[in-house]
């Protein structure tokens, strides 16, 4: 059985946690608190140098980090990632999109919110929202007459956008202006076997 090590609050960790309960796979979850320097421990630092969940442990004693790539490699060969080569690169592009420029701003002040609010913090809190909003405009737009990001289809596109979008609010985000989005968002959560973030 695969071992996930996880952060319950985590959009990165809830990413994987989802894809695996909509694929019906079993998998022990291993908690660890990245407030308290759980990740950086020895330890763990010997299964994953950059210190970082979520992180795979295979039944084979291999380990995969990041969570998008856990994603990709979970996802191969199911109906959650496109077996057409485009659209498999079109996924992929979502995906780095989620990594690059949204995950970066939503997902940063979620935790800065959530966490201590340094004077740093609070300096850049007004770009991270305004790239934040920018990237939430990219989706809305792309999502105009479509139902998911890629081919008409749920897929891992789909997983690694509303890990952090989902609960944007709780980084101060009002989503009352991306009709758009809150739809896809309602679509999402009919997905089968959908569970919510605090669910482990």
């Amino acid at each position: 059985m695969p071992r996930l090590y996880d952060f319950l609050p985590s959009g990165n960790g809830y990413k994987v946690r989802l894809l695996l309960t909509q694929l019906g796979r079993a998998f022990e979850r291993i908690e660890l608190d990245i407030l308290k320097g759980e990740t950086r421990t020895p330890a763990f630092l010997e299964k994953n140098p950059n210190g970082r969940i979520p992180l795979l442990e295979l039944d084979n004693g291999e380990f995969l980090a990041e969570s998008d790539a856990i994603l990709f490699y979970l996802a191969d060969g199911t109906a959650f990632l496109p077996s057409d080569r485009f659209d498999r690169a079109r996924v992929l592009q979502w995906m780095f999109f989620e990594q690059y420029s949204h995950e970066p701003n939503i997902a940063t002040v979620r935790f800065w919110m959530h966490s201590e609010m340094t004077d740093e913090r609070r300096a850049m809190l007004d770009g991270k929202r305004k790239l934040g909003y920018a990237a939430l405009e990219v989706m809305e737009q792309h999502l105009r007459g479509r139902t998911f990001f890629v081919g008409e289809r749920y897929s891992i596109a789909d997983i690694a956008l509303y890990a952090y979008t989902h609960v944007a609010d709780e980084g101060g985000f009002d989503l009352s202006g991306f009709p758009i989005i809150r739809c896809w968002l309602e679509r999402v959560r009919e997905q089968p076997r959908h569970i919510p973030i605090t669910q482990g």
